[in-house]
């Protein structure tokens, strides 16, 4: 009896998956009518294009997963890549803040306008503030950057501030110039009324005295000074934390650093090994280069340094008060115990490891020797005014 035609479709499938039943196949095949033969070739070629339609959809399907998940790496790996560069132009900004924008610039993740840059320099995470102080210096006041400690980059920024608030308050100051010295007698002012280590505290009067004649040969506004030195008094300047005062920004782009040896100050005179560091006109000097914090500071301030000679150690060179050979010089240093003290050395005797380094600290450190720069820059200023008023 002949079969069904889903059983003749059964039999068909079974052939192609195994060849070993064909031989019935094809004798099955010869029962079969002409349309019946027809028929199951057509089901033969829909099976056919039916499995390569499947083939086509799963390469489809495999190339939108490829390309969603290309996408998805894509998109991940360009923000990984953006986010490094931001890092690292931060990072070029605290050791070189000219080549740091320039690197950010070129980079496409800043672009080459004033507007950029403040708002970079203003919200930018990690910025040293030192950093930024000393890129303004060559371009919110005081509580957003640090003043430069070079006399001349702080002269720059303090002369574009008086005449930036000249030209946003006219009629309060006569001239630029007022704005200038008085910016300069109110940082020092907030200096001798809040550091612990003044002792001799400035009153209202001696304030208004040093402000005489300051505004273009004439005095300023008894109740101005009286408000400014009561302002100041009752609130201090407040710098906020540094987002880079660690070891890895404050020393990011030291002056000179390396291994020296010097000479301790205490009873029994030892040479120890230290990683000095020279940077924002003071010497830094650690046990370890993995310390977190210095061992001792020498601020380099009206200090002077020169060669000398030592029978025990060679290429010799001392930090000393000039004039004062027996004064302490103002430092401090940690204790075994953590506790920090003021140094008790008349003079720092450091010896380097050859001749020619020996030279090049003493030339560095010459260079960073400071001087008092405020005081000198406001009595310049207050002897131009006076040149500019006097008959």
């Amino acid at each position: 009896m002949m079969g069904t035609v889903s059983e003749l479709c059964a039999s068909s499938f079974q052939a192609f998956l195994c060849p070993t039943v064909r031989p019935a196949a094809t004798k099955v095949h010869d029962d079969l009518s002409p349309e019946e033969r027809q028929e199951l070739e057509s089901i033969r070629r829909r099976k056919q294009e039916l499995l390569q339609d499947i083939q086509r959809l799963k390469g489809e399907i495999a190339e939108v997963t490829n390309e969603i998940d290309n996408l998805g790496i894509t998109d991940e790996r360009k923000s990984m890549q953006r986010n490094k560069q931001v890092f690292m132009g931060c990072k070029k900004f605290n050791m070189d803040p000219k080549k740091g924008i320039r690197f950010l610039i070129d980079s496409g993740l800043l672009k080459n306008t004033s507007d950029d840059i403040a708002q970079f320099l203003y919200k930018g995470e990690g910025l040293n503030k030192t950093a930024i102080g000393d890129y303004l210096g060559e371009r919110q006041f005081l509580w957003s950057f640090r003043l430069p400690g070079e006399a001349q980059k702080i002269d720059r920024m303090m002369e574009a501030f008086a005449q930036r608030y000249c030209h946003c308050n006219p009629g309060v100051f006569q001239h630029s110039d007022t704005c200038y010295v008085l910016s300069f007698a109110v940082i020092m002012l907030n200096t001798s009324l809040h550091n612990p280590n003044v002792k001799d505290k400035p009153s209202h009067q001696r304030f208004t005295t040093m402000n005489r004649g300051i505004n273009d040969g004439g005095d300023l506004p008894e109740d101005l000074l009286r408000n400014l030195y009561e302002s100041i008094k009752n609130e201090p300047f407040k710098i906020p934390e540094d987002d880079g005062n660690d070891l890895t920004h404050t020393f990011f782009n030291p002056d000179r650093e390396g291994w020296l040896l010097k000479l301790g100050g205490g009873r029994v005179k030892t040479w120890k090994r230290r990683w000095f560091i020279l940077t924002d006109n003071c010497l830094y000097y650690f046990e370890y280069t993995t310390d977190k914090e210095p061992r001792g500071i020498i601020p380099l301030e009206n200090l002077s340094i020169r060669e000398v000679d030592d029978s025990k150690k060679p290429n010799c060179f001392e930090l000393f008060i000039p004039d004062h050979r027996d004064q302490v010089i103002k430092a401090c240093k940690t204790e075994a115990d953590g506790r920090v003290v003021e140094g008790n050395h008349t003079f720092y005797r450091i010896s380097a490891p050859t001749a020619e380094e020996k030279e090049e600290w003493i030339t560095s450190i010459k260079k960073a020797i400071s001087r008092d720069p405020f005081y000198e820059m406001v009595a310049a200023r207050k002897k131009k005014v006076s040149a500019l008023t006097s008959p």
